[in-house]
């Protein structure tokens, strides 16, 4: 089976002392976490920069502005999606918004803006607790 390589970028989307989650819907087509919480982002585009990658994610996902912050963590996971077998290499990165103002789009179905300390509390996808507790640590 062929391997498929992404590298993404994930958003800690930061408003006031709160963190953005968002739980992903039946609708999502490359979705393989439905109805768990994850917060924004995705696959950086062959020959697009990860700063605007990001802003692209996060504007097509919450419909936010943001001022983009430091990396903070790197992960990588292997999710089966559609019987492919990928692998992503991740970077976290903390934003900042101005407001707490979603509009989802169509690939997640609920927001919350939650305190990080209580991700645990939240059926959040398996490779966000080290994101997390590495975003409690700095």
């Amino acid at each position: 089976m062929e391997i498929k390589f992404f590298a993404a970028v994930k958003a800690f989307i930061k408003f006031q002392d709160k963190v953005l989650i968002l739980r992903e819907s039946r609708n999502y087509v490359d979705g393989s976490n439905v109805g768990r919480f994850d917060v924004v982002g995705g696959r950086v585009k062959p020959g697009e920069r990860f700063d605007e990658s990001l802003l692209r994610e996060i504007k097509e996902e919450t419909g936010l502005a943001v001022k983009i912050g430091r990396p903070f963590f790197m992960s990588e996971w292997r999710p089966v999606v559609k019987g492919e077998q990928w692998h992503i290499v991740g970077t976290f990165i903390e934003c900042f918004a101005d407001t707490d103002k979603v509009v989802l789009s169509e690939d997640h179905e609920e927001f919350l803006w939650i305190n990080p300390k209580d991700y645990g509390s939240y059926n959040l996808i398996e490779n966000l607790g080290a994101a997390f507790e590495c975003y409690l640590s700095k």
